[in-house]
């Protein structure tokens, strides 16, 4: 899905002007260059030790007279900026600032040293292909995409608590950046339909999720939010909830009528509510309708989800009542 066909572009004001270059949580993606800077003596601790604690450092020891240097230099700087912020690199002209390279023990350049947690940690000499220097970068820095694929999961649990505050807009912005950069992100898709559903956009919360690639629309958490969008459009079919706590008053014992309020408290999130109406018919008449009341409960745990509140209480005291 490009930007431009995305349904859920423009639902939610200005979410999808957050950028998707996942090299720097969604933060604008660094500048050619800018992960490559030039040291001196007086400001190695800060450019290299300090640094490397935050992610690895290439320090290239070079001089202006070294013909492999000039060789190697455009190579590295190219891959450099190919891994967008995986590893930074620093160069030192050993002219000028000698004293680094002799404590290191450098006795020929051009001289690749890379700093991990404040110490030298490997490193290679002379002018190597390109290749030879993205399998040293894969090797210090950990293959090319497992740090994105953290950091997009990182985003995806903070939309996630940021919808479950109530931050549908915030929540929306971070989703539709993920969805930009990983157009089949299953939980970046159902995050999406559960803000539009919290928007009262229903419709377009469907459309996100017709039509999608066999293995993905199997996803879970996908299929949970196509049976949430049932569960709505059911209960809204199921006529005035006022008008079924006066039958209920009347009748306790009208299952039915409990049943559909049951329903209707679920959709309009009052969960606890919701489950006890149906722990109450399941105490009172397991046989009623095939014991729909336990299938309906068992409905709502499936979109709820495992640890929600109102679906680890209702269980306890499910179980407390079927194993007493």
């Amino acid at each position: 899905m490009s930007g431009s066909d995305n349904p859920y572009s423009g639902s939610f004001g200005n979410q999808m002007t957050a950028t998707t270059s996942f090299g720097g949580a969604l933060e604008p993606a660094a500048a050619a260059g800018s992960y490559i800077t030039d040291t001196t003596t007086a400001n190695f601790a800060k450019d290299v030790i300090e640094e490397s604690r935050k992610q690895p450092v290439l320090v290239d020891f070079w001089a202006p007279w070294c013909g492999p240097c000039k060789q190697l230099t455009p190579v590295l700087e190219k891959v450099v900026n190919e891994a967008k912020g995986r590893v930074r690199l620093v160069k030192m002209n050993i002219d000028d600032h000698p004293s680094i390279a002799g404590q290191l023990g450098i006795q020929s350049i051009p001289a690749v040293i890379a700093f991990v947690n404040g110490r030298p940690a490997d490193g290679f000499m002379g002018a190597v292909p390109e290749s030879q220097i993205q399998q040293f970068i894969d090797r210090i820095a950990g293959p090319a995409g497992a740090d994105e694929a953290a950091e997009i999961e990182a985003v995806v649990a903070e939309a996630a608590e940021l919808l479950a505050a109530g931050n549908i807009n915030e929540a929306a912005q971070l989703y539709g950046a993920v969805m930009q950069a990983d157009p089949e992100n299953a939980k970046a898709l159902a995050g999406m339909a559960e803000c539009m559903i919290a928007a009262n956009q229903h419709q377009r919360a469907r459309e996100i999720l017709t039509e999608l690639p066999e293995e993905l629309a199997k996803d879970a958490g996908i299929q949970a939010v196509l049976m949430k969008l049932e569960q709505i459009e059911e209960a809204r079919k199921l006529g005035d909830p006022v008008a079924l706590e006066r039958e209920l008053a009347a009748n306790p014992d009208d299952h039915e009528a409990r049943i559909k309020l049951a329903k209707i408290r679920n959709v309009e999130g009052r969960r606890d509510e919701a489950a006890d109406h149906l722990l109450l018919i399941m105490r009172k008449d397991r046989a009623f309708d095939d014991d729909g009341a336990r299938r309906q409960l068992l409905q709502f745990f499936e979109v709820w989800g495992f640890k929600d509140p109102a679906t680890v209480a209702a269980r306890r005291k499910l179980s407390a009542m079927l194993f007493s």
